[in-house]
């Protein structure tokens, strides 16, 4: 069985965050920023009710890391390990190989890097930790900063798909993909060691 969030050691500190599985503590830390307007323009759920979100957090648990500043909840990230499509034959082998990420920041801590950070971070865990082979994320295309977040971790867009995606405004909106690879970010991860002053 390939491991899963519950199997890596937590929490996992970059050089400013603390990245950790979320608890039902953090229910109402996280609504504060996800019942925003601005943040709820672009994610699934626009949040108006404590309660309820508390209950759809409880069901999440497994899937979300919090983000954490000095003890402080400022984001969630969504991380979910799938199987990718195969055929039947090789399907075993295919198992847990893939996963999906999300974001979500407080725009209180917007335009300081945090974000970026936190990606970063989860793209590690999934592939040092949890050993997928690739990683994909989705968005609207018109939230380009969250496209440009994905662009600055180096992944890859592979989809622009046209007004395949429903706004709770009532418009079709394009809808955006992007990827990475294992083999390419172990490549990213090297380059990025020797720019630090490693031998080429």
């Amino acid at each position: 069985m390939p491991p899963t969030i519950a199997d890596l050691s937590w929490p996992v500190s970059t050089e400013r965050l603390s990245l950790r599985p979320a608890e039902p503590r953090d229910a109402l830390p996280t609504y504060a920023f996800r019942s925003r307007p601005d943040v709820s323009e672009w994610i699934t759920t626009h949040e108006t009710d404590p309660d309820a979100w508390e209950a759809r957090f409880a069901e999440r648990l497994t899937n979300t890391l919090v983000i954490e500043v000095d003890g402080k909840v400022i984001g969630d990230l969504f991380l979910q390990v799938q199987d990718p499509w195969s055929q039947t034959e090789v399907r075993a082998q295919a198992a847990g190989t893939l996963a999906e990420v999300g974001y979500v920041l407080d725009p209180t801590y917007n335009g300081q890097g945090y974000a970026t950070e936190a990606v970063r971070e989860v793209l590690r865990i999934c592939f040092e930790g949890l050993g997928v082979r690739r990683v994909i994320a989705q968005c609207f295309a018109a939230n380009e900063a969250s496209w440009r977040l994905m662009e600055r971790v180096g992944m890859r867009r592979e989809q622009h798909a046209r007004k395949d995606s429903l706004h709770r405004n009532g418009q079709w909106l394009d809808g955006m993909m992007y990827a990475l690879l294992d083999e390419e970010w172990r490549a990213a991860v090297r380059r990025s060691s020797r720019g630090a002053g490693g031998r080429p």
